[in-house]
């Protein structure tokens, strides 16, 4: 059984009671008025981790990952009503509508989504197409005494209706001081940790409400949207740790306050992701894309694999060096793949595989797997042939696409074969000038050859 880190309880536990054989479980996505970097799709991958690892387990997954197409204010934690989202503020500077920077730049998040092998959720709701339930689920609130409208129009969340806010991030209502970039309370607020569930605007994409006309809050659209597409009780919620507050500790209290219950059993965070030491953010020029990898000559699988080589609550300093050694490693294992493939099969070998699976049930010990995995490829009294149906196996969870070059002619030129042999007489000899002489010779055949950690490998 899956055991995960739960970030509201502090511990490790199984993701999923006794005997379960279903999993709700809810990301929050992209908000889609820019490209997602590399650093984005941490918290994807890891949802789609705990994805195929449960398939694994013959758990059949419904999974929920919503599209913030709008009400994401350029600085979330200040309710300001005149404010403009992000949205906006990307389709003024580029000249487009809202709708047509987010639609453009939704397709572009789940182009990269496909390329890292995520699979799609079962339901992928739009914040647009869905105000119908936040209007409802807000009026709820507001009759169950834990909302209250302002004459302009706003209504708020109130906070003290809620007095287990705080679990998820620690940051409890007694202890919290009104934003630093606020003169003042809101003196529409009757207290200063309320938050907005709408917010009145006439400015493109509002719609009309009881309490007037304008958009809703963005904490509301994920309450909205799972409590709809997953019922009100949902196995696993996931999200990047900058998530946890505010955005999931009012998430938590609006859903918990319209269902009468506790709606998540397990809150899953992945930590920061930093490149070259530092934040990625655009002031310091360290934003890395998808496409960035593909340009440098990098397969976009090595982020992938470069992610899973981190355990997904520890933070991470991702670097090209990172990237191009993942590079390397994935074009060995795609290369061994198709040699072992050319072997008779052999049956997995039990216990190796059962270990590298215990790792991945084990709070998704990531780095542990891919560290038995190596040592599972190097080990020649395995027969290639188990070792071929163990690298397939495994990667069903991986999602590394390791059979893509089975078939593919791997028939070297006449005398390369020769040459190969002999330049790794001559590295065992640690004759490195035979050894580069050879290389170039093998060059000029068109055999490219790379030196590993665990011996030469061609191409």
């Amino acid at each position: 059984m899956l055991r995960l880190y739960d970030t509201r309880n502090r511990q490790v536990g199984p993701v999923l009671p006794e005997g379960a054989r279903s999993m709700r479980m809810y990301t929050c996505g992209p908000t889609v008025y820019r490209y997602a970097h590399v650093g984005n799709f941490r918290s994807y991958v890891l949802a789609d981790l705990i994805r195929r690892v449960s398939e694994r387990q013959r758990i059949r997954v419904v999974a929920c990952r919503n599209i913030t197409d709008v009400g994401h204010l350029v600085d979330d934690a200040e309710i300001d009503p005149a404010g403009e989202d992000k949205i906006l503020l990307q389709a003024r500077a580029e000249g487009r509508t809202g709708l047509e920077i987010a639609r453009f730049y939704e397709a572009a998040f789940l182009s990269d989504t496909a390329t890292l092998n995520i699979r799609p959720p079962e339901h992928s709701p739009r914040a647009t197409e869905t105000i119908d339930l936040m209007i409802e689920m807000i009026a709820k609130l507001i009759e169950k005494g834990h909302a209250y409208p302002t004459p302009d129009g706003s209504v708020f969340f109130d906070a003290a209706s809620f007095p287990t806010y705080g679990e998820i991030s620690g940051n409890r209502l007694d202890r919290l001081k009104p934003g630093h970039r606020l003169e003042g309370v809101d003196p529409r607020k009757r207290f200063h940790a309320d938050w907005a569930l709408w917010k009145p605007s006439d400015r493109e994409m509002t719609w009309e409400a009881p309490w007037g006309r304008g958009f809703p809050g963005w904490h509301i659209e994920c309450s909205a949207m799972s409590l709809r597409f997953l019922g009100e009780h949902i196995d696993v919620h996931t999200g990047g740790i900058d998530l946890r507050f505010p955005h999931h500790e009012d998430e938590r209290a609006q859903s918990d306050a319209t269902a009468g219950h506790e709606v998540v059993r397990h809150w899953v965070h992945g930590e920061h992701l930093l490149f070259d030491g530092r934040k990625m953010a655009k002031s310091t020029g360290n934003v890395v894309l998808l496409q960035d990898v593909v340009d440098a000559g990098l397969d976009p699988l090595a982020v992938r694999l470069a992610l899973l080589e981190h355990r997904y609550r520890q933070q991470m300093n991702l670097t090209w060096d990172t990237l191009r050694a993942a590079d390397r490693t994935l074009r060995r294992w795609r290369s061994h793949v198709a040699e072992w493939s050319e072997t008779p099969s052999r049956p997995m070998p039990a216990e190796r595989v059962s270990r590298i699976e215990a790792a991945f049930d084990d709070d998704l010990d990531t780095p542990l797997a891919l560290r038995l995995m190596r040592e599972l490829e190097r080990d020649d009294s395995i027969a290639p042939g188990s070792r071929f149906e163990a690298f397939l196996h495994l990667d069903q969870i991986l999602g590394l696409d390791l059979s893509i070059d089975i078939g593919r002619s791997r028939s070297l030129p006449p005398g390369a074969a020769d040459l190969l042999e002999r330049r790794l007489r001559a590295r065992a000899a640690r004759d490195w000038a035979v050894s580069d002489r050879l290389r170039d010779e093998l060059a000029t055949m068109g055999v490219q050859v790379t030196d590993t950690p665990e011996g030469q490998t061609w191409s």
